[in-house]
Parts: structure tokens; C-alpha cells; sequence
């Protein structure tokens, strides 16, 4: 077989495979931060086994693209990856391939727009909302708005400042470190940049909804970016405290009813405050984490495996 089908095939194993296996998985809720890694891992892995794919069928089928790819490479090496029988299928394969490269920048540059202009019309409604008083200067580093609003409700708006927005609802019904522990997990979404991580799953789930892969990276991403920073909010506050925050945002919105709204992961989240599993051990999580990193490695071995063997 040659290299741009085994890697094709690589692709098509981890797209259909690892959604399978971390379902199964009961550790990501103990370790999302941990999780969110992994995912990341193994989605790298595939695009990168499609752009390798991509550079190879593309340099066996077309002079143009050979000379770029191989670049100052001895003649050896140039023989391992053209002398071979690709036929017209690498032709084709590389120009499918980089379709859908152009697809993933297309759906991702979509939702960055997209992104901006809810992000506009959020500041634009929080001026209209909040506006400024009377002679009240504008500052650069006005992090918090605080909306008059009978709905609890706290959120952080990504931007150049970002803010927190709070209502006075939720001003009121937050009492103690409940506020504090509502700020910090709100900041650990920030610290993070879980809202790029959130856009670059949106978009390949948009522009590839058929891959197992990218849909449960989308909806994994989701979920595990919340427990994330209720993980940090409960370091710094406790896990009763944020737990009780929670309850106290969201009892109003039916998520704890028989009939549960879409945001009923609420519950399932308190829960996992209230009776925490254990952690992984840090050995264990040292060990998964270098695991992790060594799965985009395989695709590039493959890949490199008939240069190095011609310069032998």
C-alpha cells in the first residue's frame, strides 16, 4: 500500500475509532482538562494524516508540486515516493484532499465571522442595556457590566476587553464566595481561550457533519470546557460552593424538573461537585498525557518511513 493510502486509512481508523473508545471512557469526567487534550491529540492527528496524504499524492501527480515537497531532498528519497505505481487515483486524492482543506478554512473563517458579529451585536445590546452615565469616562479595562435583569445570570464575553457580565438578579441570589466562585469559573474560561477551542470544533463539525470524529469533538468540547472551570472555581472555593451557585442559576429554567431543558447538563454537573470520583493518579495522568502526545507522531513516521529507509 502505498504512503498516502495508509495514511488515508490511519485517518479513517482514528475518525471512526476514538469517538468509540473515550465514550466508553469513564475517566474524562474526572480528568476534562486532561480529555480535552486528548481530543485535541487525536483530531490533530487526522488533519495532519490528510495534509501529509495531500503533500504525497499530490507530489507523485504533479512536477509543480513534487519540486515544493522535496525540496533539497537527495534523489533516493525523491525515488522511495514517486517511483511507485499511484496511477491516476493520486491525482485525484490530492485534489480531493485539498477541497476539503479549503472546506475547513472556509467553515472556520464562517464561524469567526460569525463569532465577531455575535460578539458585536452582545456589546452592542450591553451599551444600549448599560450606557454610561453622565460624564463617566470610558475605560479600557472595564471588565464587569452589571445588567438589570429579574434572571440570574452570569457570562463571560470574549473580546478585546473581555467582560463579565452579571445580572442583579443573580447579584442577589448568589450570596457569600458563591459570586467569587461564579468570577473564577467564568475567568478559567478565559484563562483557557476555551472560546477558540469552542469555534475550531463548531467549524469542523459544521463543515464535516458526517465524521464521527468531529462531531463528538464538538459535543465533547462543549461539555468538557464547563467542567473544566467548575474544576477551577472548586480548587479555589470548594466544590459545595459552586455547586450551590449553580443551583442557584439555573433552579428557575426547569433543569432540575422531570422535564429538563437543553441546559439540563446543570444537573449531572452539581452532582459531580457534590460526589466527586477520585482523581487519576499523577503518574497515571503524566503517562495518558504523553500517550496523547505521541498520536500525532504516528501519522509523520508513516509518512517519513520510506525517506528514511532510502537514506540508509
Amino acid at each position: 500500500m502505498t504512503v498516502p493510502l495508509a495514511l488515508m486509512a490511519l485517518a479513517l481508523l482514528a475518525a471512526g475509532l476514538a469517538p468509540r473508545v473515550l465514550s466508553r471512557c469513564s475517566w474524562p469526567d474526572r480528568e476534562p482538562v486532561l480529555a480535552l487534550w486528548v481530543w485535541q491529540c487525536v483530531v490533530g492527528a487526522v488533519l495532519l494524516c490528510c495534509l501529509l496524504a495531500m503533500a504525497l499524492s499530490g507530489a507523485a501527480a504533479f512536477a509543480a508540486v513534487r519540486t515544493h515537497v522535496f525540496a533539497g531532498a537527495p534523489d533516493g528519497v525523491v525515488r522511495a515516493y514517486t517511483s511507485g505505481t499511484y496511477g491516476p487515483w493520486a491525482g485525484a486524492l490530492c485534489v480531493l484532499l485539498a477541497c476539503g482543506g479549503a472546506w475547513t478554512g472556509a467553515m472556520l473563517l464562517r464561524e469567526i465571522r460569525d463569532a465577531r458579529a455575535r460578539r458585536r451585536k452582545r456589546r452592542a445590546e450591553l451599551r444600549e442595556r448599560a450606557p454610561r452615565l453622565p460624564g463617566e469616562a470610558a475605560a479600557s479595562g472595564d471588565r464587569l457590566v452589571v445588567l438589570e435583569d429579574e434572571r440570574p445570570d452570569a457570562w463571560w464575553l470574549p473580546g478585546t476587553p473581555p467582560q463579565l457580565v452579571i445580572t442583579t438578579s443573580a447579584l442577589r441570589r448568589l450570596k457569600g464566595r458563591q459570586l467569587d466562585a461564579v468570577v473564577e469559573h467564568e475567568q478559567g474560561h478565559a484563562r483557557a481561550r476555551h472560546d477558540w477551542l469552542l469555534h475550531c470544533s463548531s467549524a469542523l463539525a459544521a463543515g464535516f457533519s458526517r465524521v464521527p470524529v468531529f462531531a463528538s469533538f464538538r459535543d465533547q468540547v462543549h461539555r468538557l470546557v464547563e467542567l473544566a472551570a467548575d474544576d477551577v472555581a472548586s480548587r479555589r472555593y470548594g466544590r459545595l460552593t459552586i455547586a450551590l451557585a449553580l443551583v442557584e442559576l439555573n433552579e428557575e429554567r426547569g433543569v432540575f424538573g422531570p422535564c429538563p431543558t437543553p441546559v439540563a447538563m446543570v444537573p449531572q454537573r452539581v452532582h459531580r461537585l457534590l460526589a466527586p470520583a477520585p482523581r487519576l493518579s499523577v503518574s497515571r495522568r503524566l503517562r495518558m498525557t504523553a500517550v496523547a502526545s505521541l498520536v500525532p507522531v504516528v501519522p509523520v513516521l508513516v509518512a517519513f518511513a520510506p525517506g528514511l529507509s532510502a537514506l540508509r
